[in-house]
């Protein structure tokens, strides 16, 4: 990373700015914006999302909001309501309240004598998706966004449900924002009301994974905010990136397929993090790109913004198995447009264990007539301890490991050795002929890179509810032994596998912990002569249309002072028990305590996962989300403290969550939840 501290443009800062919503609730901002828009308006850029612009963002904000105002912006950092400083109680995500305020937002920044009229909106996460949802309600100041990491499908792309199965990240972010909406603001910018807008956030929450398991199929409580509804609804241009290590995989490639509007994609190597922060590497100059967005959408600049390819992207080469890495080897290739006309969809038989040529018809029996018995696997619990998070962050290593072991309880499939490298980029499609054992079941479909050693490296995955095979808003239950025809779709990815390596594909029927187990264990039976492979094959001849330094080195203005007081703490732990055949996996991420300088506040961060099952229970599946959130400055000592557990049996969820906020060391707040949920053919 370059810091650059000699900009285009002075710039200035309020930290603590109010703006009135609608309903008189006052929600903070802060603001970096040039010396010259006293006098000279320029266009604006907001950036909305509940993390705590004063402290738990400080450092990352300071990175490229100073940046973008040296580059001539009025950037605009707001809590949303019920967090940081801001006044209210975040209930969920996405509400409606959420996205009236934000147009309330936009309106008071057009009408800031600083600025020209013209705003934009970018983010990462939750702020992408805040600007595309936002963008969807076409607020009259708004003539462009900036998103990184997001989902035009609230139900079957997020951390909630895939393919109409539950990810046990619809728990570990319910945990996170559990903490998050429970925080207290600062005495030092509210005053004295900071105790009565904390308690007002300790009464005013409920742990939301109750609220997301209420909404098992896709409903209008998830088809709101789903942009992917009416595509048509977004009306100005769109810079949409994400990384291939990430969950939000997907969106943008669709984006750029259905949007009717300026449009570019960019897809790198990285987890779930901005490009110019991307890890695995390697980094780009994200913010240079962006700057050009800007300037050409905002100020008019014709800077050639839009040429060259529709789609850039990182084509990864092969890697062996690891949890994490530092770089990714590859090179950038551009296509025209999304669909690629360089992309073949390319479909393969799936055979006795092997994955056929493009051209070969299914195996027979025999006896020539007749069918072959179907190919059969019933998963242990313990496929998917190695699949790693559902949304990587790098960091701890949280990406899938050597595949081997997953693949001993799974049906697998492989091509001969590759006499030729293969490269694929785009989503992957397994089309299965297939009867199972139980009224309830689930299909996981990995794809791997299997190296001449044997090491299996996963590349991508799908998941597959079967009880949603008609629509994942109307399911239905399975008649044991009955044939069906399903579809799997599986994460879209950039790919090489090298000449001598094979591509692997495996089914289980379990992928605990990534994704909830069913009620009972399952038999699948699949058959040949109408299963298949689909592969997105970038041909060899296709041109790459990006040189390899297609990007510059990554740009940001000096993050701000902070000092690590405490170590930080991470751990990826599995165990098993070979007496009681208990199983567990336990991961930790504590930030340790921090101190912002030019606040003098300490801050920490905690938090710990575990998922559990005992030997082929399936209803014996157990996940914990456990937090703590520490403030301190002077005699201001004040510490949340959350958990939830998720259980079940075969019909029901049971939630059992816990909130305590403490002041001083004295436990001043406390609440118990005990709720249930029925299954709904989940």
């Amino acid at each position: 990373m370059r810091y650059v501290t000699n900009l285009p443009s002075a710039t200035k800062e309020e930290e603590h700015v109010v703006i009135p919503m609608s309903d008189g609730t006052r929600l903070s901002a802060r603001i970096w914006r040039p010396v010259s828009s006293d006098d000279e308006p320029v266009p604006a850029i907001l950036e909305y999302i509940p993390y705590r612009k004063r402290d738990l963002t400080a450092v990352r904000d300071s990175m490229h909001h100073p940046y973008l105002a040296g580059h001539g912006y009025a950037c605009v950092r707001v809590d949303l309501r019920g967090t940081g400083d801001s006044e209210g109680v975040l209930k969920d995500e996405y509400l409606e309240q959420e996205q009236r305020d934000a147009e309330d937002i936009l309106a008071w920044i057009a009408d800031q004598p600083w600025c020209d009229g013209a705003t934009g909106m970018m983010g990462l996460s939750w702020g992408a998706f805040a600007a595309l949802q936002v963008a969807a309600r076409q607020p009259p100041s708004l003539r462009a966004i900036v998103i990184a990491s997001f989902t035009d499908d609230r139900y079957a792309d997020d951390m909630h449900y895939m393919g109409g199965a539950m990810l046990s990240d619809n728990l570990a972010e319910a945990g996170t924002m559990f903490a998050y909406a429970t925080c207290p603001p600062d005495p030092a910018v509210v005053g004295e009301r900071w105790r009565e807008m904390w308690h007002e956030r300790l009464e005013g929450t409920r742990p939301w994974v109750v609220e997301w398991l209420r909404h098992q199929r896709r409903d209008e409580y998830w088809r709101h905010a789903s942009v992917c509804e009416d595509y048509g609804a977004v009306r100005c241009p769109v810079l949409a990136s994400s990384g291939w290590a990430d969950g939000y995989s997907n969106a943008v490639m669709r984006l750029l397929g259905r949007l009717d509007v300026p449009r570019k994609g960019l897809i790198g190597p990285w987890s779930h993090k901005f490009p110019h922060l991307g890890e695995p590497g390697p980094a780009i100059g994200y913010l240079q790109e962006v700057v050009r967005w800007w300037d050409h959408w905002l100020k008019g600049a014709d800077n050639g913004v839009m040429d060259g390819p529709m789609l850039q992207t990182w084509m990864q080469e092969s890697v062996p198995p690891s949890t994490s890495y530092e770089e990714r080897p590859g090179r950038w290739v551009g296509e025209p447009s999304w669909p690629s006309p360089n992309v073949e969809r390319v479909t393969y038989p799936l055979t006795r264990h092997r994955i056929g040529a493009p051209d070969a018809t299914a195996a027979k029996s025999a006896g020539g007539d007749g069918e072959r018995e179907p190919m059969t696997v019933q998963s242990p619990l313990s496929v998917g301890q190695f699949a790693g998070k559902w949304a990587s962050y790098n960091a701890p290593p949280d990406l899938p490991y050597d595949q081997r072991e997953e693949d001993g309880g799974s049906l697998v499939f492989d091509t001969e050795p590759l006499t030729e490298p293969v490269e694929i980029l785009g989503p992957v499609t397994v089309e299965l002929d297939l009867s199972v054992s139980e009224p309830v079941a689930t299909v996981a479909a990995r794809l791997s890179d299997v190296a001449p050693d044997g090491s299996a490296t996963r590349v991508s995955y799908g998941l597959l509810n079967l009880t949603r095979l008609d629509g994942r808003d109307a399911p239905e239950a399975l008649e044991p032994a009955r044939r069906y025809r399903a579809t799997v779709d599986l994460n879209a990815v950039a790919q090489s596998f090298p000449r001598g390596h094979r591509i692997r594909l495996s089914l289980s029927t379990s992928y605990w912990p990534l994704a909830w187990p069913p009620p009972r264990p399952v038999l699948l039976s699949v058959y040949e002569g109408a299963s298949t492979l689909t592969l997105p094959v970038r041909p060899a001849t296709a041109p790459d249309g990006l040189p390899r330094n297609a990007f510059g080195e990554p740009e940001s203005t000096p993050p701000l002072a902070a000092t690590q007081l405490t170590d930080p703490e991470e751990r990826w732990l599995v165990t098993r028990d070979l007496v009681g055949y208990n199983a567990e996996l336990e991961i930790v991420k504590d930030r340790g305590l921090v101190r912002i300088e030019d606040i003098g506040l300490e801050v920490g961060r905690r938090a710990c996962e575990r998922y559990a099952s005992v030997a082929e229970d399936f209803t014996s599946a157990t996940g914990e989300s456990t937090w703590t959130m520490r403030f301190r400055r002077d005699d201001w000592d004040v510490r949340v403290e959350t958990h939830t557990r998720l259980t079940c049996d075969e019909t029901q969820f049971f939630v059992d969550a816990t909130l305590d906020g403490y002041e001083g060391g004295r436990r001043v707040f406390s609440r118990t939840w005990n709720e249930t949920v029925p299954r709904d053919l989940l």
